[in-house]
């Protein structure tokens, strides 16, 4: 089997004698979720060099590090950048997520040509290490959407190969891909589907990428459905460790006496957060029993600050929440807390404090902390859940859902989860509790294989 994807499960540092050293990676779900299943197996992992240090480890090609076999892929900095940044991220990422203003955004001029120009370099060089290193006959795992073009770089010259490409994001019908030029439409539609197999999170985004194949004149290929899941027992293993219990302790004493409703999330546009402030404003305002009774704490990190979008958002949340502190706090009571910096043990923490948790994104392909806080949740917490993630089809007759754009009703839903009897809280829970521990990342991995497996 091999594996690729933009991050991978190692990157690398320069000792102090000037040698390279690996190091467990970051890389969010699709690595958390992946690596301890690969780690230790003759599995290759393919992914981006991103430092200087890992541009200098791809030269040596395949290397065993922490446990993994892998393989890093150099690419020049502007191409990264490119094929990253400009058409991965600002626009692709929006077109899945349905984020364009029209009247400004997308603006595909000669500047975007060379970037799609880039972000088809950056597809041949992953497609290059694939043809170069994968073994006889193996499976080729390929994630997310920036590797779209992937399969037909490889498959013409590696018929052996069988790829399976699985979309994290939820992906675009029809009318959000017609944003696309038609060029660089097609060239995304041909390249999924010169897969073996497309996969989804979800049903909903299988059937848009299938209408958007029948719309766009594209055969589509065998598509499937296999919903990703945390790690139940390493959520376990953290909550248990030292720095996680510390923070649960130091919000034992913070909140005591409170509700808590809580968020965890990446600073990003799809993830709604200032409409999850402006909800809980306006529960302040309709509901004022809540005021002082009530927090609301954020674990919020920054994310692809390289782009001014989402500096201008982050900005714009802060503002927002030191705007709600001002108008609302007491002695003794701040409404809203905010940490702005990634700290796993801190969130997991605050995970299992919630009396709600709030999940409201614009559109989110699965949305992994619906489905982490209940594993970890020690007060009977409600889960308030948009519609629009991918986790909805699987949490909906246990979590309370929102329309992400609907604040009003948002701030309706909050008041009713707060108001909750404790033994509905308790039956809610529990049945939270059985559906989100339903499945594993084994389960995710294996129905990848399976596309595989039942093809003929």
């Amino acid at each position: 089997m091999v594996i690729v994807s933009n991050r991978g499960p190692v990157s690398y540092r320069r000792n102090a004698d000037g040698s390279l050293v690996a190091r467990r990676g970051g890389g969010g779900g699709l690595v958390s979720g992946l690596a301890p299943l690969v780690a230790g197996t003759d599995t290759v992992w393919i992914a981006s060099a991103l430092s200087d240090e890992d541009r200098e480890a791809a030269t040596q090609g395949v290397v065993e590090a922490d446990g993994f076999r892998v393989r890093l892929v150099a690419h020049e900095p502007s191409v990264l950048r490119m094929a990253y940044d400009v058409v991965g991220n600002s626009v692709l990422w929006f077109v899945h997520h349905g984020l364009f203003e029209l009247a400004r955004r997308p603006r595909y001029d000669r500047a975007f040509r060379e970037a799609w120009a880039a972000f088809a370099r950056y597809n041949q060089h992953f497609a290059d290490a694939v043809v170069e290193t994968a073994p006889p006959d193996a499976i080729v795992l390929v994630q997310d959407y920036h590797l779209s073009l992937l399969a037909p770089l490889v498959t013409t010259r590696r018929p052996d190969l069988s790829l399976v490409h699985f979309a994290h994001t939820p992906f675009a019908g029809p009318e959000l891909l017609n944003v696309l030029p038609d060029p660089y439409r097609r060239e995304l539609l041909e390249g999924l589907a010169a897969n073996e197999a497309c996969g989804f999170h979800t049903d909903r985004w299988r059937k848009r990428f299938v209408a958007s194949c029948a719309e766009f004149g594209v055969a589509a290929p065998r598509t499937f459905v296999a919903s990703l899941a945390p790690d139940g027992e390493d959520l376990a293993r953290v909550k248990a460790a030292p720095a996680c219990q510390e923070w649960c302790r130091s919000f034992e004493e913070r909140f005591d006496g409170r509700q808590l409703i809580v968020r965890v999330d990446r600073i990003e546009l799809s993830k709604n957060i200032l409409r999850g402030f402006w909800a809980y404003e306006e529960l302040l305002e309709r509901w004022p029993e809540h005021r002082g009774r009530v927090c609301f704490m954020a674990s919020i990190y920054p994310s692809r600050e390289g782009l001014p979008e989402y500096l201008a958002y982050r900005q714009e949340v802060e503002y927002l929440v030191e705007r709600i502190n001002a108008r609302f706090a007491t002695p003794g009571w701040q409404p809203v807390v905010l940490e702005t910096s990634d700290d796993f043990p801190r969130s997991v923490a605050l995970l299992s404090r919630y009396d709600v948790l709030l999940v409201n994104p614009v559109s989110d392909g699965m949305n992994l902390v619906a489905k982490e806080g209940p594993q970890v949740n020690d007060r009977d917490g409600v889960l308030v859940l948009s519609t629009e993630t991918g986790a909805w089809e699987e949490l909906a007759e246990v979590a309370f859902g929102v329309h992400p754009c609907d604040v009003s009703a948002t701030a309706e839903v909050l008041a009713e989860a707060l108001a909750l009897s404790a033994e509905e809280r308790r039956r809610r829970a529990a049945r939270l509790v059985e559906v989100a521990a339903s499945r594993t990342p084994v389960d995710w991995l294996q129905g990848q294989l399976g596309a595989v497996a039942s093809r003929g």
